[in-house]
């Protein structure tokens, strides 16, 4: 039996289930290869892990919502800085893009499944035992990692506590789910795509997960590299990051940073490829600059490879370094303006309704521009001695990551939803999460850059009493924040549990655009939007 007949057995969900005997239950979701079931368990996943990573940004907030140590200690402080990174980061953001991927992927290019069912398995049922894993850390003896999510030695090696080995194997573990994922979707992609599905006729968010997988199968080994040095240096007497034993801790933000810039690039083009998606549909008219946008994605994934040292201006690089770096961290910023330009020419003169996924995307679109211009002003190398370890940072990274990678996820969620379900979502309780959501994301971080120009250290747990009125303000925008995702919860359950029932048409009006995805042509290559009703 070929592969592909493989495939259109495990997809076609257990039909014969009477025949073999297979799963029921429980024990179907422990077994499933259906990319559909891994899909939906990715999501269910990274739902519950945003859930714990926010409510550590929860504590991390009430201590800061005041001067002075209220509710927790330093150290412990630190650890929830630490998990939350790593949380939101592996356990939130990727494992999302992950289950969109293996929903829509195959769909999108009329693949009966993805190419390696079982692997694709085995990529998620390992992420569950990695964070559980990082989390139980938190409950022993000294506690959980407390060096911040970018481990920097010689802290991780020299000055933390003995949780630092189960961080490294949970990292690593992360990471083969992440190279397993990227190679699966590689594989379904280059080889099950339909007849006359040509590379330049896939829909954007298939190309984005494309030179997404490649980015991840290209930096996943750094930090597995970087961990491992780390656990030797803690553990095994090595010394690749102590100067006294001949080694260098800027070495370590060397090889750090090396996989770190590119990583940011895994989680926001998956991101690009949602809103590509999206605004064309809820516009009635194809994507403005197809190819354009094609181009700038795989720019953006070549040049995240060199920028990664803007992270490092304050470490005493020579000034040759410091103004290569500077350049092209600057020159990444054109391919990521060719994508805003061409969604905004999208939408120009379309016939737009304002949908819950369009109005997540056009939250995203604006939001992440000011992230980006923030990111354009920390490329500064004599600037960023200013800014670097400031708050200003930590708006700059929450813009692009909160309202840029989550707002997305959001969208596509909701743009999917009834294509999952085949049940239409509560209108009314989604536009009040994407209301809520707005006000208090930006409630939240916008502050941040007033109290990071004024000089306010990031990952301390006290501060000037200067700054208290912004770090309440802050507070709260974050408390209503998470309180908001709640909704969302809500309306996902209500979904999945009934509802209008939806036609094939999902979105009215724009029919044939977007719901057309698993036949060869895609959406873009319409020559005419079909007439608003």
């Amino acid at each position: 039996m070929s592969t592909t007949e493989n495939n259109a057995v495990d997809s076609n969900h257990h039909a014969d289930d009477h025949h073999h005997g297979a799963p029921k239950g429980i024990k179907r979701w422990f077994l499933t290869t259906n990319h559909k079931d891994i899909g939906s368990m990715y999501l269910i996943f990274s739902l519950v892990m945003f859930f714990i990573g926010g409510a550590m940004a929860m504590v991390i907030r009430a201590e800061l919502f005041q001067p002075g140590l209220q509710i927790v200690e330093p150290d412990f402080f630190n650890q929830m800085t630490t998990v939350h990174g790593l949380i939101m980061v592996f356990g939130a953001v990727m494992p999302a893009f992950v289950g969109l991927a293996n929903w829509m992927v195959p769909m999108m290019i009329g693949a009966p499944d993805m190419a390696l069912p079982r692997m694709n398995n085995w990529s998620f049922w390992i992420l569950p035992f990695a964070f559980l894993i990082l989390l139980s850390s938190l409950f022993m003896e000294g506690g959980g990692p407390n060096f911040g999510w970018t481990f920097y030695a010689p802290l991780s090696t020299t000055f933390s506590n003995d949780s630092t080995a189960f961080f490294v194997f949970s990292v690593h573990i992360m990471g083969i789910s992440s190279i397993m994922g990227a190679i699966n979707v590689i594989v379904t992609i280059v080889n099950l795509r339909a007849p006359g599905m040509t590379y330049m006729k896939m829909p954007l968010f298939v190309w984005t997960w494309l030179i997404t997988a490649f980015l991840l199968i290209a930096v996943m080994p750094v930090l597995a590299g970087a961990v491992t040095m780390v656990l030797t240096d803690k553990y095994f007497a090595t010394s690749f990051f102590d100067a006294a034993g001949g080694g260098d801790p800027v070495m370590f933000q060397h090889i750090f940073w090396f996989f770190g810039h590119p990583e940011v690039y895994i989680m926001i083009l998956p991101a690009f490829g949602i809103v590509s998606q999206i605004v064309p549909t809820f516009s009635r008219k194809k994507l403005f600059g197809y190819s354009s946008m094609v181009y700038a994605t795989a720019s953006i994934a070549l040049l995240s490879f060199v920028v990664w040292a803007h992270h490092m201006f304050t470490t005493g690089m020579p000034l040759a370094g410091e103004l290569f770096f500077m350049y092209c961290t600057m020159l990444i910023s054109v391919p990521t303006g060719v994508k805003v330009f061409n969604w905004v020419a999208t939408m120009w003169r379309g016939a737009l309704t304002f949908e819950v996924p369009m109005m997540f995307s056009i939250a995203f679109i604006v939001l992440f521009t000011i992230g980006g211009f923030s990111g354009l002003m920390l490329a500064i190398t004599p600037v960023d001695f200013q800014y670097h370890d400031t708050y200003f940072v930590v708006a700059h990274f929450h813009y692009v990551l909160v309202t840029g990678a989550i707002f997305s996820i959001m969208a596509g969620a909701y743009y999917w939803l009834p294509k999952w379900t085949g049940h239409m979502f509560d209108i009314g309780l989604a536009k009040a999460h994407f209301w809520l959501s707005l006000i208090s994301v930006n409630v939240l971080f916008f502050p941040m850059h007033f109290v990071g120009l004024a000089g306010m250290p990031r990952r301390i747990p006290d501060y000037a009493t200067q700054f208290a009125d912004f770090n309440a303000i802050i507070s709260i925008g974050g408390f209503a924040f998470g309180l908001s995702q709640i909704l969302f919860v809500v309306v996902v359950y209500k979904c999945i549990k009934g509802g209008d029932k939806v036609s094939d048409q999902v979105w009215e009006g724009a029919e044939g655009l977007e719901w057309e995805v698993a036949s060869p042509a895609p959406y873009h290559t319409f020559s005419t939007p079909p007439e608003i009703k």
